[in-house]
Formats: structure tokens, sequence, C-alpha cells
């Protein structure tokens, strides 16, 4: 744009946990968006702050590191934008260094690095709210002498408590940024040795703590970190998360697909019936209400995992489960990717990104698609509706949750024998050891939450919702055409490309015990899990739709499939090949189509087995 002037371009440059990314939300508020680095995957966060004196700039949240010299994908990214390393990425105007006050003996480091790179630069201690509750005294005016920049305090969860950085943004911008030095050599910069007495003659020097004694956090860590009541712990809130996945987002997803039906019915009764009016009301609406009726579940459980995190206690389970996960080859880094793949698989698969070697992300994305997403649940809930009977189990369970427990159970179990096969095929290879900083315990900021979750809707909506739209868009085609011929006497779908389809490859899955319609809908299943239950109501050819089809559906089936067909066809669905949106996540995080066609590949077969063993053995079992 001709006569603009460029703002100036600040980025926040910090450790994990250190309160990073709290702050980049109190000083841009809603003026954010979120994308990916140019070329890369790495999710990249960019706000417009304004300052008290109305003065503007750009804010770049960079993804947190404890050095510059990088271990994982995200840290190498975060070193090529400060280095001006990162095609199409120019160097920031100023370095906003954000470090825990509580930890200022690792935090450190990561400054005396970044002041090689010849960048104008501020020092954020935050959390200093915390630390003077600890008593610890921090001689800021000492410490700007030391290092030659300004030093300010922040609280980050709290509404006013960018203040005094704002004020020093004010003041710097208004004498006008100095100039990028060449940066230095960052080998002399990052090494350890040097790193370590500096940061020693530092913490002498303006640091003054009380004496060392039991905190409350020492006090909740002797159970959250327990080797037996740890666990414990950790069982009862994924227990609570999963049971509150299901009863709290009843009553949204309910109010969705009632507000959905109501729209088609609507759209339906103001159209001439035709293929226009089917488009729209079987193929649009239909689409987009089979992607949003899920997001309840999504938010609820990136609600308890946002909890989990902000609390700070997150790190935590991921150190507890570090021993578990690594006697089967897996990284304590695995847990949050493999947490988050329950909601959907992903985010998940994107979470691997913070896996620092290549070796423990990729065998993390190999097994991620084996967590029970929330899309398989409708399929779920179909045939253990209709063939598990409502029964009470030692008077306390039921018989159809313990059922789907078991399926949670066997995905869960399932992934961790694939990863531990997989690990052992290199010889003497072990997993990469877990160092990580457990941060403070905290109470969760509400906006933060809040905000956190209205990004995850955005993301969810725009990067699935989009795929499965165009492809119910396709199946709807796919369904519809060509007409059957005149006399035809079987169902409408047999005739169309979807039923050729499906009778072509029924063969292939007559062993299983599936016939040519349940093919038919393991089709858009690519597409997503969701679609399986309509597609089935397509093919019986029922009328109905929402609820009802669902109800009518599990009676139809109910009668005509065999009890060793219903289970075989959920045994699939454990182990089914993933839906396209996660095949082309898994491309971007892996690099290229043959890893996602390794994933294909062995999840089809490893649920083609699984499925014939089943149906054989409930075959047998029941003597048929």
């Amino acid at each position: 744009m001709n006569g603009a002037v460029a703002l100036p371009r600040l980025a926040l440059l910090g450790n994990p946990n250190c309160g990073k990314t709290a702050l980049f939300n109190l000083l841009t508020g809603a003026r954010q968006k979120v994308a990916n680095y140019a070329g890369v995957t790495v999710e990249r966060k960019q706000g417009w702050l304004e300052t008290p004196q109305g003065r503007r700039a750009q804010v770049l949240d960079l993804p947190g590191t404890y050095s510059l010299e990088p271990l994982s994908q995200d840290e190498s990214v975060t070193r090529d934008v400060v280095t001006g390393r990162l095609p199409g990425e120019a160097r920031p105007d100023l370095l906003v260094c954000v470090v825990d006050a509580t930890h200022l003996r690792l935090n450190l480091r990561l400054v005396l690095e970044a002041q090689a790179l010849g960048l104008p630069m501020v020092l954020v201690l935050n959390m200093a709210d915390v630390a003077q509750a600890r008593g610890l005294r921090i001689d800021t005016a000492r410490l700007a002498e030391e290092l030659g920049l300004p030093v300010v305090t922040a609280v980050g969860v709290q509404r006013d408590g960018a203040q005094a950085l704002l004020r020093q943004l004010d003041e710097l911008m208004a004498a006008g940024l100095p100039p990028a030095q060449a940066p230095g050599d960052l080998g002399v910069a990052t090494d350890p040795g040097q790193l370590n007495l500096r940061v020693r003659s530092l913490l002498a020097a303006v640091l003054d703590e009380p004496p060392r004694r039991w905190t409350a956090d020492d006090r909740i860590d002797r159970w959250a970190l327990h080797p037996v009541w740890g666990y414990v712990l950790l069982a009862g809130l994924l227990l609570l998360m999963f049971q509150a996945v299901f009863a709290w987002a009843a009553w949204p997803m309910d109010l969705i697909e009632a507000g959905m039906g109501w729209l088609g019915e609507q759209v339906a009764a103001h159209m001439a019936e035709g293929p226009l009016r089917s488009l729209l009301v079987d193929g649009v609406i239909a689409g987009v209400g089979g992607v949003l009726v899920f997001l309840p579940q999504i938010l609820v459980l990136f609600l308890f995992i946002f909890l989990l995190e902000d609390s700070g206690y997150l790190p935590r389970a991921a150190f507890l489960m570090d021993r578990l996960m690594g006697s089967v080859g897996l990284s304590g880094r695995s847990f949050i990717p493999l947490l988050s793949s329950f909601a959907c698989a992903v985010p998940g698969i994107m979470a691997t990104r913070t896996i620092s070697h290549w070796r423990d992300r990729w065998l993390t994305i190999l097994v991620a698609p084996l967590m029970t997403c929330s899309a398989r649940l409708p399929v779920y809930a179909l045939l253990i509706g209709a063939f598990v009977p409502q029964r009470s189990v030692a008077g306390l369970f039921n018989l159809q949750g313990l059922v789907l427990f078991g399926l949670y159970a066997l995905g869960i179990a399932s992934a961790m024998a694939v990863a531990f096969i997989v690990s052992r095929r290199g010889a003497g290879r072990r997993s990469t050891p877990l160092l990580m900083e457990l941060p403070a315990y905290r109470w969760p900021s509400v906006r933060n939450i809040a905000r956190g979750l209205w990004e995850r809707a955005l993301i969810f909506i725009r990067r699935v919702g989009g795929i499965i739209l165009a492809l119910m868009v396709l199946l709807w085609f796919l369904s519809s055409y060509p007409a059957p011929p005149e006399g035809f006497t079987g169902a409408p779908v047999e005739a169309s490309f979807a039923g050729r389809l499906g009778l072509l490859l029924a063969p292939l899955f007559a062993p299983l015990g599936f016939d040519w319609r349940i093919v038919v809908a393991l089709i858009p299943a690519m597409a997503a899990r969701e679609v399986v239950v309509a597609a089935l109501g397509t093919v019986y050819a029922l009328s109905a739709s929402g609820d009802q089809v669902a109800d009518a559906l599990g009676g139809l089936i109910g009668s005509q499939w065999s009890l060793a067909t219903a289970l075989s066809l959920l045994v699939w669905f454990v182990y089914a090949p993933q839906c396209v949106a996660t095949l082309a996540a898994i491309r971007r995080e892996a690099g290229g189509w043959r890893h996602a066609a390794i994933v294909t590949v062995y999840l089809f077969a490893l649920a083609w087995v699984a499925s014939w063993f089943t149906y054989r053995l409930v075959l047998a079992w029941s003597g048929s």
C-alpha cells in the first residue's frame, strides 16, 4: 500500500511454560490471527497491540524454546525467525524476552543466548506475583544494568498485568527503535559452561531468595507425582474428562442437531422437489450438521486439556507417564498429543511438533489414529444400542457403558502394542529421555481458556468442516446418480455409482461379515466417521432424518444383522483407515504422502485381520 508506514514487528521469545502465550493474549486481545509459517507446518500466532499513547505494533508469539540450538521443529522455527533464516520471514525489530520470575536460573540462559543476535531487546519478568508470594526479591534495576537492556515485570494472567511493558514499548517506539546489529557467533553464545557461569553471576547479584522450605506446590506434587497415587489421580482425572465429554456435550449436540434438522425441513418445505433441493438438504445442510454436531464434544475435551495445562498439571502428567510410555518406545512428550487425539486425530498429530526427535515424533504419529476420536462415537452408539442390552453388571456398571469403555481400552492397548513392536525394529535404540521444567501450580485464567476454545472451534470448522462438507456433497452425487433404470426393483442407491462400487468391493469384505450395503457405508467413512450412520440410512432406503434415522436404523440392523457382523464392524472402526483430514495432517507433519500411505496400509491390514478374527470367534462361540 503506497504511503503506508510499516508497523514495528515485536517477537515474544521465551521458554515453554513461562506464560508467554498468556502475555501475548493480554497484549493483543482479539486482534490476532492463527496460521502456519510459510513453508512449514508449525503454527504461528500473530496479533496487533496498541500502547497507552496509541502506537501500534505487530506481535509474533514464537514457539517456546529452551535454547537457540534447537531439538524440535518448533524450536528450529524460533531459531530461524530470530536469525532471519526462515524464507519470507524478516527478522523482528524488537525481541521481548519473557522469563518466568520463579525460575530465573533456567530462563536466563535463553536471554543470554538471544543477546548475541544483535536485536534490540526488552526483558519481561512474568509471574511477578507468584515470585513475590514465594518471597523472591529480584533487583530489576541491577539486572537491567548487568544485561544492558530494559527490564520490566508482568503478570500475564491479570487484566492490567502488562501495563509496565506497554509503557516501556511506548518509550522505545517514541525514541525510535535502534537498528539491529550483525548477529554474533551463536556457537560461542550457547556454550553451556560460559552460560552457567554467567547465570550464576547474575543470580548472585540480583536475586535474594528465602531459605528452601516446603511449598504448597511441593505438597501437591507429593501426591501428583507419587509412583502409585499419581497414577490413581491421573486415571481419576481422565475418567472425569471422558465422562464429561459424553454428559456435558449432550444437550448442545442435541440443540445443534435439532437446529440443523429444522433448517433442512424449512429448506425442503420452501423448495420444489428436485436435484437442487436434494443437494442443499442432503448434501450441504446434512454435511455441515454432521461436522458441527461433534464440536461440543471436542470443546469439552479441550476445556479439560486447557484447564490441566493452565493449572500446571499437564506437564506433570507427561512426566508421570514418561516411564510407562518409555517401556513401549514412546516419549513422555507423546502423552499430550495422544490425549488430544481422543477429540480428533488432526490436532493430536499437529501437537507432535513439540517432540524433539523424529523417531519419537513419527512413532507418535503412527499410533495417534488408534486413539478413539469423537467421530467414531455415533457408530459405536448405533451398534451398541442395537446389539448390546441395557443390563446392570455387578449392580454398579451398565453393560453398554462397559462395552464402550472396552473399545476405548482396545484402541489404547493396540497403540501401545504397535509402538512396542515398531520401536524394537531399531536394535539398541532407546526412547529419548524426557527433560522438562515443571511450572508452578496456578489458577487457570478464564479469559485465556475462553480464547483458546474459540481458536480451537475456528480451527476445527475451517480445517475439518470444509473437507467434510465438500466430500458430503460428493457422496450425495455418487449416491444419487445415475438414477435407477425403468423397472428397477432394488434400492435406488444400488444403481448409483456408490452402489456399484460397493458391489465391486463386496468380495473383499465378505469374510468379515459385511454385505455390499455396509461396504457402501464404509466408503464415506474415509471422509468422516460421523457420516456412516446417514450412509447406512441411505442404503437401507430410509426416509426419516436425524434421530429418527438412527432409531429406525438401529431396529432394522438389529433384526437383519448377526451379532458377529455387528461386533466385527465395531472392531473395524477401532482400527479402520483414517479420514482424509487425518491423512492430510500426517502428510503435512511427516513430510509427504509416503508416510500417510504407510499409516493407511497398516491400519487397513490391522482392521481387516482384527475384524476377521472377531467375526470367526463370535461365529464359533455362537455355534453358527
